[in-house]
């Protein structure tokens, strides 16, 4: 379990709530991205396809924040800073299904496009801030 994340802000990641993902851009300007978040007990998971421009900003400055705010408090929300430790496409699309059946009540995500390389990315949280209880 990890010790960064407090308890109480845990069930944000069984919930339908939405992310903000901020990454670095070449020229040190952040970037955002709405994302689906996932917590596997150590690691924040962020799903996406290969070739993105998140994908690329996390692959060359691995220094991350995501911001998740609470669907049914938006006052209330966990910041995780942190690092990408890990890029993996083994289980990406099998961990892409669970997320549409979470977020979208869908057994198969729908998105998908021809070619697409799906990616999960293990964000270690290294300090988080919050807001509510």
């Amino acid at each position: 379990m990890s010790e960064v994340i407090p308890a109480r802000f845990l069930e944000l990641f069984q919930k339908k709530s939405f992310g903000h993902l901020a990454t670095l851009l070449p020229n040190g300007t952040p970037q955002t991205s709405p994302v689906w978040v996932d917590f596997d007990d150590t690691y924040v998971l962020v799903n996406s396809a290969r070739g993105r421009l998140k994908d690329k900003n996390m692959r060359q400055r691995p220094q991350v924040a995501l911001s998740i705010q609470d669907p049914d408090d938006p006052y209330r929300y966990l910041e995780v800073r942190g690092r990408v430790v890990e890029i993996t496409e083994q289980g990406a699309e099998e961990h892409i299904d669970r997320l549409a059946k979470r977020y979208l009540g869908l057994d198969r995500y729908p998105y998908r496009q021809p070619g697409e390389v799906r990616v999960i990315y293990k964000i270690k949280p290294e300090r988080t801030s919050t807001q509510g209880s």
